[in-house]
């Protein structure tokens, strides 16, 4: 099947590169309304799903028992900067399970926003985990192992019950599988599997059950009673606390910081995005094919949610403003633009009808 080219790098008035991808726009009920590429076969769809596996930590009990904050809940969610915010809340989830970062198995790497990095160093300090993007994501499997270990307050220890919640055979993955299996209903026995950059498995799932699992997100359809419920409370939450999903510059703040719960998106790795639009009870995954991020993928879904949700014209003119890029180069002359191609416009538009 033939990968169209989504998105168009433009330098004047001709285009200077392509980027192909594919598209997978999904109801609650399975039904497709967007299929553009090859929406059948398995990607690694890595931190765009970081919605589906916070699920246990919340239809556990872990979180209500542990009165998680809405802020520690998005940043279960997210793959943040690793800006101070991010760092004390994570820390704070761990302190509420009564452990520190030391068992965080996500590794540790410099914040992805440069202006901490450089307060880093001037401090002549080392990044830790919980400057690593994943750590509230993690720190959240941390909580959800309190769950699992049945609440004991002696006799168990947790540092032990925790070590190796990474693996795939550890109760801990085990329980976020199973909950990526549910809402994907794609059976990850026959999945491809490799290991994510934060240490824990990832599955190759294709884009429409990926964007069918986000449509059940979004609106509870097909998820079972717990997990709906779980599903409505992280969506709350990222909408109360959109800071902590991304950070400062990030599309996926500053998306949900303009139009709230009318939106739940999430980057993942090597050109994966994934959405739930409740309102129009829609499920949206895409892959860039060369892994391409900020240029392409950002782009897709901007046009996506300019397209497919109902904009008012200054909600709209804000989204365009990340649909349709301009470039400049170092002395601030306009030299070129990012663009949707008039295939992935035209499409999207005449989704609804």
């Amino acid at each position: 099947m033939t990968t169209p080219v989504l998105v168009e790098v433009w330098r004047g008035d001709a285009v200077e590169s392509e980027h192909q991808g594919s598209l997978a726009v999904v109801d609650a009920d399975g039904a497709v309304v967007v299929a553009l590429g090859d929406i059948d076969r398995p990607v690694f769809p890595r931190s765009a799903v970081k919605g589906l596996q916070a699920l246990p930590l919340v239809e556990s009990g872990a979180a209500d028992r542990l009165q998680l904050t809405d802020a520690e809940l998005a940043l279960a969610c997210a793959s943040h900067n690793g800006e101070a915010v991010h760092v004390r809340t994570a820390a704070g989830m761990l302190a509420k399970a009564g452990v520190d970062a030391g068992v965080l198995e996500c590794g540790a790497h410099w914040p992805y926003l440069d202006t901490w990095s450089r307060e880093l160093a001037a401090r002549g300090e080392r990044p830790t985990a919980l400057n690593n993007n994943c750590s509230g994501k993690h720190s959240g499997f941390v909580c959800l192992a309190c769950a699992l270990m049945g609440w004991k307050d002696s006799g168990i220890d947790l540092r032990q019950y925790v070590k190796g919640y990474v693996k795939p055979e550890h109760p801990v993955m085990r329980e976020v599988s199973e909950a990526l299996h549910s809402a994907t209903g794609f059976d990850l026995s026959r999945a491809p599997r490799g290991t994510d950059g934060c240490s824990i498995p990832t599955y190759g799932i294709p884009l429409r059950h990926l964007a069918l699992a986000f449509a059940r997100f979004g609106t509870g359809v097909g998820l079972r009673a717990g997990q709906a419920r779980a599903a409505g409370r992280l969506r709350r939450a990222v909408a109360a606390a959109p800071y902590m999903v991304g950070g400062e510059g990030r599309f996926d703040t500053v998306a949900m910081q303009r139009l709230g719960a009318r939106v739940f998106c999430k980057v993942g790795a090597e050109g994966m995005y994934c959405a739930a639009l409740p309102e129009r009870g829609l499920g949206v995954a895409i892959k860039i094919r060369d892994g391409n991020n900020a240029r392409a993928a950002e782009v897709v879904m901007a046009a996506a949610i300019e397209a497919l949700v109902a904009l008012q014209a200054d909600d709209a003119e804000f989204m365009r403003g990340w649909s349709d890029v301009t470039l400049r180069n170092w002395n601030g002359i306009e030299v070129g633009a990012l663009r949707p191609t008039d295939t992935l416009r035209r499409t999207l538009v005449t989704a609804l009808g």
